[in-house]
């Protein structure tokens, strides 16, 4: 691969009418509580509000089968936008309006929408069937239309079913033409766990894991764990995991036969026995084949080219589906200037963890050599790798490990929002408990012991009001870490921790987050593991008419 240079402008497609429908959304019954129109006015008023720059820029993008080239003989058969994975970058400026054309040529009748992932934008386009849209049929096309008013780094994939964990997905950059960040050039970095078309596809791994693990007689069926915050209660702050107490793990010999420990169940997908002290304990559910960075497997690696003493801003998008990635460029230093889009004051690190559905950005200045950039899965002794040439040197193994990998990680709540994006301090007027619920045993993740209804997806809603500074205290039941993510907002995590739109809670803590209810419509919010969202981990945040 010749030199990710990003600063390419986008190369406009041919934009057309689409011919989806969006769905009808009645008032709230189950609540007695009228909810807003994903497509009325109040949406609509929200949009006049937007600063336009009055340009579009449009692209089609064609979801369909595809055979990829993963490198290394890989080539497996999967959906994919246009016939590569991850898809074709996406950029544009702020005020920019997108008009995308999604056409549906999945086969089998297959139904598919597109999410924007982290950028608040009207309601009636977020991608989300049946709540927001009806989901785009085989066959035929949609066209998104919004205003991207919010510089960062985004990406953007189906909302139906675990399509998440195919090929249906690309970056999304929004430019800032403000920019003060100084760099020489810029490299996009997806992350990505890939199970379609080598073991499997999503909905085989689903199928299986969604049978849970019965009695097998350990904890939510995974290691078992203590967590508690040094205070001896929960931790209010986000990510700090000073003190993990004691980790158990599995007894492999029971979990070696499956019918044994299963009562016959298929092992196939189920990932035994991965645990993360990042992560709280059980660090994820899939066994996947392959860890991808930029669509390549570690064994045929992506390779960055650049300069020595050149500065180069990494957008870092981890696109997937039950995978956290512990990163790091070995040799170097990282410093992390954004979260989701939004700048944080800025912190130097040696690695970094990102869950999925987040994005970091971090500076670094190249040194002279070959070096590896390393996604190491988090918890599941494998990894992705790219390489970094500057100068000459050897090529290394798939396998590395940099020491980096075991230096100075930077958590979540240890950033700071930078104070140009910093909440003022207001008065909180309502706050929302999100219990996490649910575990490994019957595989029944949900969000106050209730899973999402898709058939009735104006059941037990988040009610929230226009003008509100709203409060969601996320509390963690369960013994699994969750990324939880909000649409159409940005939070801010404590008083002073970072805006974003995705955020880790570890295993029996809580943490607090903060968001101006400023995008009316109805919104969800859910777990961005693939898995524990499709069995229900997942809630409508819908404003009152």
């Amino acid at each position: 691969m010749n030199s990710i240079n990003r600063r390419s402008v986008l190369l406009a497609g041919l934009g057309a009418a689409g011919a989806g429908a969006l769905a009808a959304c009645s008032s709230g019954s189950t609540s007695g509580n009228a909810l807003v129109d994903p497509s009325g006015s109040a949406v609509a008023a929200a949009e006049k509000k937007r600063k336009s720059t009055g340009r579009q820029q449009k692209l089609t993008l064609t979801a369909a089968p595809a055979v990829i080239d993963l490198g290394g003989g890989v080539m497996p058969k999967t959906w994919a936008f246009d016939g590569r994975a991850p898809g074709k970058e996406v950029r544009l400026s702020v005020g920019d309006t997108l008009v995308a054309e999604l056409s549906n040529q999945l086969p089998n009748r297959t139904t598919t929408s597109i999410h924007w992932h982290g950028l608040a934008l009207r309601n009636d386009m977020d991608g989300v069937p049946p709540a927001i849209q009806t989901a785009v049929r085989s066959g035929s096309s949609f066209t998104y239309k919004f205003i991207a008013d919010a510089p960062g780094t985004y990406f953007f994939h189906p909302h139906v079913g675990v399509q998440l964990d195919r090929g249906l997905y690309a970056p999304l950059i929004v430019e800032d033409p403000k920019e003060t960040l100084a760099y020489d050039d810029e490299w996009v970095i997806v992350l990505d766990d890939w199970v379609d078309g080598v073991t499997g596809t999503p909905d085989e791994v689903f199928a299986e894991i969604r049978h849970g693990m019965g009695d097998m007689g350990h904890t939510g069926g995974h290691a078992a764990f203590s967590s508690s915050s040094p205070s001896g209660g929960m931790d209010h702050g986000g990510m700090d995991h000073g003190d993990m107490g004691h980790m158990g793990g599995m007894d492999m010999s029971e979990a070696a036969s499956p019918s044994a420990s299963s009562g016959g169940m298929s092992m196939k997908f189920m990932h035994m026995g991965a645990t993360s002290k990042l992560l709280g304990g059980d660090a994820g559910d899939v066994k996947y084949p392959h860890h991808l960075i930029n669509g390549r497997v570690a064994t045929d690696p992506a390779v960055c080219t650049g300069k020595p003493g050149k500065k180069v801003r990494l957008r870092i998008i981890n696109a997937g589906g039950d995978t956290a990635y512990r990163v790091a460029l070995g040799g170097h230093k990282l410093t992390i200037t954004h979260t989701d889009g939004f700048p944080v004051r800025h912190q130097e690190v040696d690695a970094l963890l990102i869950g999925m559905g987040e994005r970091y950005d971090v500076l670094v200045t190249l040194g002279d050599g070959v070096f590896p950039l390393v996604a190491l899965a988090e918890g599941k002794d494998a990894g992705g790798l790219a390489l970094v040439r500057t100068g000459s040197g050897s090529k290394p193994s798939a396998t590395v490990r940099p020491k980096e990998l075991d230096g100075k990680i930077m958590t979540a709540s240890q950033l700071r929002a930078a104070d140009d994006v910093r909440f003022t301090s207001a008065k909180t007027d309502v706050t929302h408990q999100v219990d996490l619920t649910g575990g490994m045993a019957k595989y029944d993740w949900a969000i106050n012991g209730k899973p999402f209804d898709m058939a009735d997806p104006e059941a037990n809603p988040i009610l929230i009001e226009e003008g509100q500074r709203v409060r969601l205290d996320f509390v963690n039941d369960t013994d699994m870490w969750h990324p939880m993510h909000l649409h159409g907002h940005t939070y801010q995590i404590g008083t002073s921790g970072p805006r974003k739109d995705t955020a880790i809670v570890l295993p029996k803590r809580k943490i607090s987050v903060f968001f101006d209810a400023d995008n009316p419509g109805q919104w969800m919010l859910h777990c961005h593991n693939a898995y524990h969202g499709e069995a229900g981990m997942m809630a409508n945040v819908a404003y009152r008419a």
